[in-house]
Protein backbone atom coordinates (compact mmCIF):
# COMPACT_ATOMS: atom_id res chain seq x y z
CA UNK A 1 0.00 0.00 0.00
CA UNK A 2 1.46 3.80 -1.41
CA UNK A 3 1.76 5.48 2.27
CA UNK A 4 2.59 9.36 1.65
CA UNK A 5 4.73 11.22 3.35
CA UNK A 6 3.53 12.86 6.72
CA UNK A 7 4.44 16.59 5.13
CA UNK A 8 2.37 16.13 2.23
CA UNK A 9 -0.83 15.25 3.92
CA UNK A 10 -2.86 18.27 4.90
CA UNK A 11 -6.37 18.82 6.53
CA UNK A 12 -7.83 20.29 3.28
CA UNK A 13 -7.57 17.97 0.77
CA UNK A 14 -8.99 15.07 2.90
CA UNK A 15 -11.64 16.74 4.21
CA UNK A 16 -12.62 17.59 0.66
CA UNK A 17 -12.60 13.69 -0.31
CA UNK A 18 -14.62 13.28 3.12
CA UNK A 19 -17.23 15.32 1.13
CA UNK A 20 -17.26 13.85 -2.00
CA UNK A 21 -17.31 10.15 -0.25
CA UNK A 22 -20.42 11.70 1.45
CA UNK A 23 -22.02 13.15 -1.74
CA UNK A 24 -21.15 10.35 -4.25
CA UNK A 25 -23.54 7.99 -2.84
CA UNK A 26 -26.21 10.44 -2.99
CA UNK A 27 -27.95 8.98 -5.50
CA UNK A 28 -27.80 5.32 -4.20
CA UNK A 29 -29.49 6.66 -0.90
CA UNK A 30 -32.15 9.07 -2.56
CA UNK A 31 -32.86 7.09 -5.40
CA UNK A 32 -35.37 4.53 -4.00
CA UNK A 33 -37.87 7.72 -2.97
CA UNK A 34 -37.06 9.96 -5.97
CA UNK A 35 -37.74 6.61 -8.74
CA UNK A 36 -40.66 5.77 -6.46
CA UNK A 37 -42.19 9.31 -6.93
CA UNK A 38 -41.77 9.19 -10.46
CA UNK A 39 -43.04 6.32 -11.51
CA UNK A 40 -46.29 7.15 -9.41
CA UNK A 41 -46.51 9.95 -11.30
CA UNK A 42 -46.38 8.23 -14.82
CA UNK A 43 -47.98 5.20 -14.00
CA UNK A 44 -49.90 6.01 -10.73
CA UNK A 45 -47.63 2.87 -9.61
CA UNK A 46 -44.26 2.30 -7.43
CA UNK A 47 -43.39 -1.09 -9.04
CA UNK A 48 -41.73 1.18 -11.75
CA UNK A 49 -39.37 2.44 -9.71
CA UNK A 50 -38.04 -0.43 -8.07
CA UNK A 51 -37.38 -1.75 -11.39
CA UNK A 52 -35.09 1.55 -11.88
CA UNK A 53 -33.32 1.21 -9.14
CA UNK A 54 -32.70 -2.59 -9.75
CA UNK A 55 -31.04 -1.57 -13.13
CA UNK A 56 -29.06 0.81 -11.93
CA UNK A 57 -27.52 -1.73 -9.27
CA UNK A 58 -27.66 -4.63 -12.28
CA UNK A 59 -25.34 -1.93 -14.02
CA UNK A 60 -23.21 -1.28 -11.22
CA UNK A 61 -22.54 -5.14 -11.01
CA UNK A 62 -22.17 -5.81 -14.36
CA UNK A 63 -19.76 -2.77 -15.15
CA UNK A 64 -17.48 -2.07 -12.23
CA UNK A 65 -14.54 -4.48 -13.17
CA UNK A 66 -14.87 -3.04 -16.85
CA UNK A 67 -15.03 0.11 -16.57
CA UNK A 68 -12.14 -0.11 -13.64
CA UNK A 69 -9.68 -1.58 -15.45
CA UNK A 70 -9.99 0.59 -18.66
CA UNK A 71 -9.21 3.59 -16.02
CA UNK A 72 -6.05 2.21 -15.20
CA UNK A 73 -3.57 4.26 -17.79
CA UNK A 74 -5.46 7.58 -16.39
CA UNK A 75 -4.32 9.86 -13.10
CA UNK A 76 -7.18 8.53 -10.32
CA UNK A 77 -8.92 11.80 -10.09
CA UNK A 78 -9.23 12.27 -13.29
CA UNK A 79 -10.63 9.26 -14.32
CA UNK A 80 -12.75 9.29 -11.41
CA UNK A 81 -14.12 12.69 -12.22
CA UNK A 82 -15.03 11.56 -15.53
CA UNK A 83 -17.24 8.97 -13.92
CA UNK A 84 -18.71 11.12 -11.98
CA UNK A 85 -19.34 13.63 -14.74
CA UNK A 86 -20.58 10.30 -16.97
CA UNK A 87 -23.38 9.49 -14.16
CA UNK A 88 -24.33 13.15 -13.45
CA UNK A 89 -25.23 13.49 -17.59
CA UNK A 90 -27.14 10.35 -17.03
CA UNK A 91 -29.34 11.29 -14.35
CA UNK A 92 -29.84 14.41 -15.93
CA UNK A 93 -31.04 12.96 -18.75
CA UNK A 94 -33.34 11.20 -16.37
CA UNK A 95 -34.79 13.96 -15.30
CA UNK A 96 -35.74 15.39 -18.81
CA UNK A 97 -37.19 12.32 -19.87
CA UNK A 98 -39.41 12.22 -16.83
CA UNK A 99 -40.54 15.67 -17.29
CA UNK A 100 -41.45 14.70 -20.76
CA UNK A 101 -43.33 11.66 -19.82
CA UNK A 102 -41.55 9.15 -21.56
CA UNK A 103 -42.33 5.41 -21.56
CA UNK A 104 -40.94 3.93 -18.38
CA UNK A 105 -38.63 1.42 -20.35
CA UNK A 106 -36.57 4.59 -21.37
CA UNK A 107 -36.50 5.80 -17.68
CA UNK A 108 -35.39 2.17 -16.87
CA UNK A 109 -32.66 2.11 -19.45
CA UNK A 110 -31.49 5.28 -18.17
CA UNK A 111 -30.95 4.51 -14.52
CA UNK A 112 -28.61 2.04 -15.70
CA UNK A 113 -26.51 4.34 -17.50
CA UNK A 114 -26.37 5.90 -14.54
CA UNK A 115 -25.78 2.93 -12.12
CA UNK A 116 -22.93 1.37 -14.83
CA UNK A 117 -20.29 3.46 -13.36
CA UNK A 118 -20.99 3.50 -9.62
CA UNK A 119 -18.86 0.54 -8.77
CA UNK A 120 -16.05 1.44 -10.42
CA UNK A 121 -16.42 5.08 -8.62
CA UNK A 122 -16.38 3.70 -5.88
CA UNK A 123 -13.30 1.96 -6.14
CA UNK A 124 -11.38 4.90 -7.67
CA UNK A 125 -12.46 6.86 -4.63
CA UNK A 126 -11.07 4.46 -2.10
CA UNK A 127 -7.89 4.05 -3.92
CA UNK A 128 -7.28 7.87 -3.90
CA UNK A 129 -7.66 7.98 0.00
CA UNK A 130 -4.72 5.97 0.59
CA UNK A 131 -2.61 8.55 -0.96
CA UNK A 132 -4.48 11.34 1.13
CA UNK A 133 -3.93 9.79 4.52
CA UNK A 134 -1.31 7.19 6.01
CA UNK A 135 -1.74 3.98 6.85
CA UNK A 136 -1.64 4.66 10.91
CA UNK A 137 -4.92 6.67 10.07
CA UNK A 138 -6.72 4.76 7.45
CA UNK A 139 -9.22 3.34 10.16
CA UNK A 140 -10.31 6.34 11.36
CA UNK A 141 -10.46 8.23 7.76
CA UNK A 142 -12.64 4.98 6.82
CA UNK A 143 -14.73 5.53 10.53
CA UNK A 144 -15.58 8.79 9.42
CA UNK A 145 -16.45 7.95 5.92
CA UNK A 146 -18.68 5.38 7.37
CA UNK A 147 -20.46 7.82 9.44
CA UNK A 148 -21.31 10.50 6.52
CA UNK A 149 -22.20 8.32 4.57
CA UNK A 150 -23.95 6.58 7.02
CA UNK A 151 -25.61 10.14 7.53
CA UNK A 152 -26.37 10.66 3.97
CA UNK A 153 -28.36 7.37 3.57
CA UNK A 154 -30.85 8.77 6.71
CA UNK A 155 -31.19 12.55 5.28
CA UNK A 156 -30.94 12.18 1.03
CA UNK A 157 -34.34 9.84 0.96
CA UNK A 158 -36.07 12.35 3.39
CA UNK A 159 -34.87 15.43 1.08
CA UNK A 160 -35.73 13.53 -2.11
CA UNK A 161 -39.33 12.72 -0.59
CA UNK A 162 -39.63 16.77 0.61
CA UNK A 163 -38.57 17.73 -3.07
CA UNK A 164 -40.91 14.83 -4.34
CA UNK A 165 -43.84 17.22 -2.96
CA UNK A 166 -42.57 20.06 -5.48
CA UNK A 167 -42.02 17.72 -8.66
CA UNK A 168 -39.90 15.02 -8.86
CA UNK A 169 -38.29 15.84 -11.47
CA UNK A 170 -36.99 18.27 -9.16
CA UNK A 171 -36.03 15.97 -6.52
CA UNK A 172 -34.15 13.74 -9.96
CA UNK A 173 -31.94 16.86 -10.44
CA UNK A 174 -31.58 17.59 -7.17
CA UNK A 175 -29.79 14.59 -6.58
CA UNK A 176 -27.77 15.27 -10.17
CA UNK A 177 -26.46 18.45 -8.60
CA UNK A 178 -25.26 16.54 -5.08
CA UNK A 179 -23.89 13.51 -6.95
CA UNK A 180 -21.88 15.81 -9.35
CA UNK A 181 -19.95 17.43 -6.34
CA UNK A 182 -16.90 15.36 -6.41
CA UNK A 183 -15.92 15.75 -9.45
CA UNK A 184 -15.22 19.89 -8.02
CA UNK A 185 -14.12 18.57 -4.32
CA UNK A 186 -11.71 15.73 -5.41
CA UNK A 187 -7.66 16.97 -4.36
CA UNK A 188 -5.41 16.41 -7.26
CA UNK A 189 -3.09 13.27 -6.30
CA UNK A 190 -0.14 12.48 -8.23
CA UNK A 191 0.02 8.59 -6.75
CA UNK A 192 3.64 7.53 -5.81
CA UNK A 193 4.15 3.87 -6.20
CA UNK A 194 6.47 2.31 -3.92
CA UNK A 195 9.36 0.63 -4.87
CA UNK A 196 8.09 -2.65 -4.60
CA UNK A 197 4.50 -1.81 -6.22
CA UNK A 198 6.14 -0.91 -9.58
CA UNK A 199 8.26 -4.25 -9.74
CA UNK A 200 4.73 -6.37 -8.22
CA UNK A 201 3.53 -8.77 -10.64
CA UNK A 202 -0.01 -8.03 -12.07
CA UNK A 203 -1.38 -10.43 -10.03
CA UNK A 204 -4.92 -12.13 -10.05
CA UNK A 205 -7.67 -10.53 -7.63
CA UNK A 206 -9.14 -13.24 -6.98
CA UNK A 207 -8.11 -15.59 -4.46
CA UNK A 208 -9.72 -17.57 -2.26
CA UNK A 209 -8.65 -15.13 0.49
CA UNK A 210 -9.94 -12.16 -1.27
CA UNK A 211 -13.52 -13.93 -2.15
CA UNK A 212 -13.79 -14.97 1.67
CA UNK A 213 -14.28 -10.87 2.21
CA UNK A 214 -16.31 -10.41 -0.56
CA UNK A 215 -18.61 -13.12 0.34
CA UNK A 216 -18.84 -11.39 4.03
CA UNK A 217 -19.69 -7.69 2.29
CA UNK A 218 -22.77 -9.83 -0.03
CA UNK A 219 -23.96 -11.77 3.29
CA UNK A 220 -23.68 -8.02 5.28
CA UNK A 221 -25.05 -6.12 2.47
CA UNK A 222 -28.13 -8.52 2.48
CA UNK A 223 -28.68 -8.79 5.54
CA UNK A 224 -29.19 -4.63 5.90
CA UNK A 225 -31.11 -4.67 2.75
CA UNK A 226 -33.52 -7.52 4.07
CA UNK A 227 -34.21 -5.32 7.39
CA UNK A 228 -34.27 -2.04 5.49
CA UNK A 229 -36.66 -3.32 1.92
CA UNK A 230 -38.53 -5.42 4.29
CA UNK A 231 -39.34 -2.37 6.76
CA UNK A 232 -42.98 -1.43 5.50
CA UNK A 233 -43.89 -4.96 5.78
CA UNK A 234 -42.56 -5.88 9.31
CA UNK A 235 -44.58 -2.74 10.24
CA UNK A 236 -47.61 -3.97 9.17
CA UNK A 237 -47.16 -7.23 10.85
CA UNK A 238 -46.78 -6.07 14.11
CA UNK A 239 -50.00 -4.17 13.69
CA UNK A 240 -48.57 -0.55 12.83
CA UNK A 241 -49.28 1.84 10.01
CA UNK A 242 -46.80 1.46 7.48
CA UNK A 243 -44.85 5.11 8.01
CA UNK A 244 -43.93 3.65 11.02
CA UNK A 245 -41.05 1.09 9.09
CA UNK A 246 -38.33 4.15 10.49
CA UNK A 247 -39.37 2.22 13.85
CA UNK A 248 -36.68 -0.19 11.88
CA UNK A 249 -34.58 1.66 9.83
CA UNK A 250 -33.82 4.94 12.09
CA UNK A 251 -32.39 2.80 14.86
CA UNK A 252 -30.47 0.61 11.98
CA UNK A 253 -28.82 3.71 11.01
CA UNK A 254 -28.35 5.14 14.67
CA UNK A 255 -26.88 2.57 15.36
CA UNK A 256 -24.67 2.33 12.35
CA UNK A 257 -23.47 6.11 12.88
CA UNK A 258 -22.20 5.06 16.30
CA UNK A 259 -20.09 2.07 15.33
CA UNK A 260 -18.47 4.75 12.50
CA UNK A 261 -17.86 7.04 15.73
CA UNK A 262 -16.68 3.94 17.23
CA UNK A 263 -14.35 3.21 14.62
CA UNK A 264 -12.76 6.76 13.99
CA UNK A 265 -11.71 7.31 18.02
CA UNK A 266 -10.27 3.57 18.20
CA UNK A 267 -8.53 3.95 14.96
CA UNK A 268 -6.94 0.13 14.66
CA UNK A 269 -7.62 -2.47 12.47
CA UNK A 270 -9.83 -5.48 14.09
CA UNK A 271 -7.96 -8.56 14.93
CA UNK A 272 -9.86 -11.91 13.19
CA UNK A 273 -11.09 -12.47 16.58
CA UNK A 274 -12.83 -9.24 16.77
CA UNK A 275 -14.35 -9.46 13.31
CA UNK A 276 -15.63 -12.96 13.98
CA UNK A 277 -17.65 -11.45 17.13
CA UNK A 278 -18.84 -8.91 15.22
CA UNK A 279 -20.01 -11.75 12.45
CA UNK A 280 -21.50 -13.41 15.32
CA UNK A 281 -23.47 -10.14 16.52
CA UNK A 282 -25.01 -9.43 13.28
CA UNK A 283 -25.98 -13.07 12.53
CA UNK A 284 -27.69 -12.86 16.02
CA UNK A 285 -29.20 -9.30 14.82
CA UNK A 286 -30.54 -11.11 11.86
CA UNK A 287 -31.86 -14.19 14.08
CA UNK A 288 -33.66 -11.68 16.52
CA UNK A 289 -35.24 -10.10 13.50
CA UNK A 290 -36.24 -13.49 11.64
CA UNK A 291 -37.85 -14.54 14.57
CA UNK A 292 -39.84 -11.58 15.00
CA UNK A 293 -41.54 -12.29 18.44
CA UNK A 294 -42.10 -8.59 19.46
CA UNK A 295 -41.57 -4.98 18.06
CA UNK A 296 -39.18 -4.52 20.88
CA UNK A 297 -36.80 -7.30 19.80
CA UNK A 298 -37.13 -7.51 16.46
CA UNK A 299 -35.81 -3.62 16.88
CA UNK A 300 -32.83 -4.66 19.13
CA UNK A 301 -31.69 -7.07 16.44
CA UNK A 302 -31.74 -3.49 14.34
CA UNK A 303 -29.56 -2.43 16.68
CA UNK A 304 -26.85 -5.03 16.78
CA UNK A 305 -26.53 -4.98 12.88
CA UNK A 306 -26.02 -1.57 12.67
CA UNK A 307 -23.89 -1.68 15.64
CA UNK A 308 -21.37 -4.18 13.64
CA UNK A 309 -22.21 -2.91 10.20
CA UNK A 310 -18.95 0.08 10.26
CA UNK A 311 -16.60 -1.96 12.05
CA UNK A 312 -17.04 -4.80 9.92
CA UNK A 313 -17.00 -2.22 6.26
CA UNK A 314 -13.66 -0.84 7.73
CA UNK A 315 -11.99 -4.08 8.22
CA UNK A 316 -13.17 -5.45 4.71
CA UNK A 317 -11.55 -2.25 3.12
CA UNK A 318 -8.32 -2.31 5.49
CA UNK A 319 -7.53 -6.28 4.96
CA UNK A 320 -8.69 -6.03 1.08
CA UNK A 321 -6.25 -3.33 0.74
CA UNK A 322 -3.35 -5.63 1.93
CA UNK A 323 -4.85 -8.60 -0.13
CA UNK A 324 -5.03 -7.12 -3.47
CA UNK A 325 -2.19 -6.84 -6.57
CA UNK A 326 -0.62 -3.11 -5.84
CA UNK A 327 -2.14 -2.15 -9.16
CA UNK A 328 -5.28 -3.66 -9.32
CA UNK A 329 -6.28 -2.03 -5.38
CA UNK A 330 -9.41 0.04 -7.68
CA UNK A 331 -10.63 -3.19 -9.09
CA UNK A 332 -10.68 -4.63 -5.77
CA UNK A 333 -12.49 -1.86 -4.30
CA UNK A 334 -14.51 -2.07 -7.23
CA UNK A 335 -15.65 -5.34 -5.80
CA UNK A 336 -16.45 -4.66 -2.54
CA UNK A 337 -19.46 -2.01 -3.57
CA UNK A 338 -20.09 -4.84 -5.93
CA UNK A 339 -20.29 -7.58 -3.52
CA UNK A 340 -22.72 -5.34 -1.06
CA UNK A 341 -24.66 -4.82 -4.55
CA UNK A 342 -24.93 -8.63 -5.35
CA UNK A 343 -26.30 -9.03 -1.63
CA UNK A 344 -29.19 -6.66 -2.09
CA UNK A 345 -30.15 -8.13 -5.56
CA UNK A 346 -30.17 -11.70 -4.12
CA UNK A 347 -32.35 -10.63 -1.23
CA UNK A 348 -34.70 -8.62 -3.38
CA UNK A 349 -35.18 -11.65 -5.57
CA UNK A 350 -35.82 -13.51 -2.18
CA UNK A 351 -38.29 -11.10 -1.14
CA UNK A 352 -39.93 -10.76 -4.23
CA UNK A 353 -40.92 -14.66 -4.08
CA UNK A 354 -41.13 -15.55 -0.44
CA UNK A 355 -42.54 -13.71 2.40
CA UNK A 356 -40.55 -11.32 4.50
CA UNK A 357 -40.35 -14.04 7.64
CA UNK A 358 -38.96 -16.41 5.19
CA UNK A 359 -36.09 -13.63 3.35
CA UNK A 360 -35.40 -12.89 6.95
CA UNK A 361 -34.21 -16.69 7.55
CA UNK A 362 -32.77 -16.96 4.56
CA UNK A 363 -30.45 -14.16 5.47
CA UNK A 364 -29.92 -15.09 8.97
CA UNK A 365 -28.50 -18.20 7.15
CA UNK A 366 -26.27 -16.54 5.16
CA UNK A 367 -24.83 -14.53 7.89
CA UNK A 368 -24.50 -18.28 9.90
CA UNK A 369 -22.44 -20.01 7.03
CA UNK A 370 -20.02 -17.04 7.07
CA UNK A 371 -19.50 -17.32 10.68
CA UNK A 372 -18.67 -20.46 10.27
CA UNK A 373 -16.07 -19.96 7.78
CA UNK A 374 -14.35 -17.69 8.53
CA UNK A 375 -14.13 -19.39 12.18
CA UNK A 376 -12.96 -22.69 10.41
CA UNK A 377 -10.45 -21.06 8.35
CA UNK A 378 -9.09 -18.36 11.05
CA UNK A 379 -8.64 -21.72 13.11
CA UNK A 380 -6.47 -23.43 10.96
CA UNK A 381 -4.58 -20.03 9.79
Amino acid sequence: MTTPSTSTITAAPLVRWFISSATMTVPQAAGPVAFALVALALTGDTSAGAAMILSMTLAQVIGAIPITRSGRGFPPTTFLRFLVVFRTIALGALALLAHHETPIIWLVATSALAGLVNGAAAGYLRTILNELAPASKLPRALGIASTLNETTFVLAPVAASGLGTISPVVAILAIAILGAVPALLLPNIRPGAAPDDVHAPDASIISPSILLWLMCAAAGGATVAALEIGAVALALHFGYAPTLAILFTVPLCVASVAGGIWVSIRNRMASRRTVLIQLAVMTSGAILAALQVSMLVTVLGALLIGAVLAPLGTYYSLVLDTLAPPKRRAEVFALLRTANAVGVIVVSAVMTAVSISTSLIVVSCMMATVVIVVAVLSRRS
